[in-house]
């Protein structure tokens, strides 16, 4: 089919990562997009043309996910450097480090409300954290492999989990039990989540397939089987109507639910597509993948499709028995093979003048951040301190910065540490944390050493003294 109008157009290419892109997320005014990847970084662009990027410096291995709060004030991460980081989207980006975790964690969400946060990580766990204390909350057990994602229902009340144990759990968050369970034989879901609301989960699945269950029902609803890859990443259209998916096919596919079929299939990235996010309205979305570049899309059927979706709706009614799933969904599992009258979308074959933007990029190095592993607290930032400190290269500082920096006495600006300063004091501080964790282990070994000593010894003087009594009944009988 030839394209129109009405179908979704590549509007910008974002460049600035030196590996590929883990994670995009837009901001909740959707204004600006983070993003995460395999280069340590998160970057924070904003969509406005000619505006500076942020690379916000921090993590010390692959940062796998980021997301925004609810009210765009913070942002997430997760990395497979153990550790989950919330950051300040602004040019000081100042951060707090969540330590819990004992292998890569793999993903951050929000609730609705931003009042918890819940993570995923290789060490089989999902942990929830309270934003308001900053500090851990409690942590689900149940799979038996790495958790590869966790994402709470609109509503908060559960959580849906997927591992490579080839499972997906729903969570009850306030039982703290697993109160469902989908398995699957044939491989493991990359990624969860629910629908808008929240009354069925969508799974990105490694045998290259896309299938949505009723969590109310336990039943498999749609089972869909367009890409020739696996699915790493989905994101539910906000009108609940339509599902994107990126796979490492190379594609990104657009599936219309309602009609339950392939409408879109999207060709933009060099390689595998790790990532995919429609923005919160819904009129954008974002994917990243194994070529390091980020690509902003306009979705364009969406103003189309969802003037009146109570008119298409209406073939989807059942009188016989009570709407189910709000009467958008087929009622039936129903397998969905690739069908030629979907309409195929490859921007490198236009000749349009695409927009690509390489912003100039300012580092901003998280030197002064704290770690919350209990219930430590966490003073935000004061309104009236200087943001041109929180600078790694003075030479990026924004205008208005750089006059101030510039204004300030000699003895001031040696305040501002240099590369060269700063280099060595975070490479003693890991050093120093390394040595820290070694005795900690070589501590809690040698105490439990002791124990196993103390109980040997009174074990020994037992039997001593059972000898002596044997020794003497012996003794006191010839």
């Amino acid at each position: 089919m030839a394209s129109s109008s009405e179908d979704p157009v590549l509007e910008r290419y974002f460049k600035g990562h030196k590996a590929a892109i883990t994670s995009v997320d837009f901001s909740p005014n959707g204004k600006q997009l983070a993003t995460a990847s395999w280069d340590t970084f998160l970057m924070l662009w904003n969509l406005k043309p000619n505006t500076r990027a942020y690379r916000y410096v921090g993590h010390k291995d692959v940062v796998t996910s980021v997301q925004f709060s609810p009210h765009g004030n913070l942002l997430a991460s997760a990395s497979r450097d153990r550790t989950v980081r919330l950051w300040i989207p602004d040019k000081k980006g100042k951060s707090s480090e969540f330590k819990a975790h004992t292998a890569p964690v793999r993903s951050v969400d929000f609730s609705a409300d931003g009042q918890f946060l819940v993570t995923a990580s290789e060490d089989k766990s999902i942990k929830v954290w309270n934003m308001y204390r900053q500090r851990f909350l409690y942590s689900l057990y149940r799979h038996t492999h790495w958790v590869r994602c966790a994402r709470f229902s609109p509503d908060g009340r559960l959580i849906v989990s997927c591992s490579e144990d080839k499972t997906v759990k729903i969570w009850d968050t306030t039982s703290k039990q697993c109160v469902n369970n989908f398995s699957d034989s044939v491989g493991f879901a990359n990624y969860v989540n629910f629908n808008p609301s929240g009354t069925c989960v969508a799974s990105a699945g490694s045998d290259h397939t896309v299938k949505i269950w009723d969590i109310r029902v336990n039943k498999l609803l749609q089972h869909y089987q367009v890409h020739s890859c696996g699915v790493n990443c989905l994101s539910f259209h906000p009108s609940g109507n339509y599902l994107i998916s990126a796979s490492s096919d190379g594609t990104l596919k657009i599936l219309d639910l309602l009609e339950g079929r392939l409408i879109y299939t999207l060709q933009g990235h060099t390689g595998p597509v790790l990532t995919v996010s429609f923005s919160k309205g819904g009129e954008l979305f974002a994917s990243g993948g194994a070529d390091t570049q980020i690509l902003l899309w306009r979705t364009n059927f969406n103003e189309l499709h969802s003037k009146d979706p109570n008119k298409r709706n209406l073939k989807r009614l059942h009188f016989e028995s009570s709407p189910h799933l709000l009467d958008i969904y087929p009622r039936s599992p129903h397998p969905h093979e690739r069908k030629t009258e979907t309409v195929e979308i490859n921007p490198k074959l236009d000749v349009s003048n695409m927009q690509i933007s390489s912003p100039p990029v300012v580092d901003i190095l998280s030197f002064d951040s704290t770690t919350m592993t209990g219930s430590t607290g966490r003073a935000l930032p004061d309104k009236g301190e200087d943001i041109c400190g929180y600078f790694v290269n003075p030479s990026l500082l924004p205008p208005e910065c750089s006059a101030a920096a510039m204004k300030k006495k000699p003895e001031d600006m040696s305040e501002l540490p240099s590369e060269s300063q700063r280099s060595v004091p975070l490479a003693v501080a890991d050093a120093l944390e390394h040595i820290m964790e070694q005795l900690n282990v070589l501590t809690q070994t040698v105490s439990i050493l002791e124990q196993r000593l103390t109980l040997t010894e009174d074990k020994l003087k037992d039997c001593l003294e059972n000898q002596q009594k044997l020794f003497r009944v012996i003794h006191h009988k010839s």
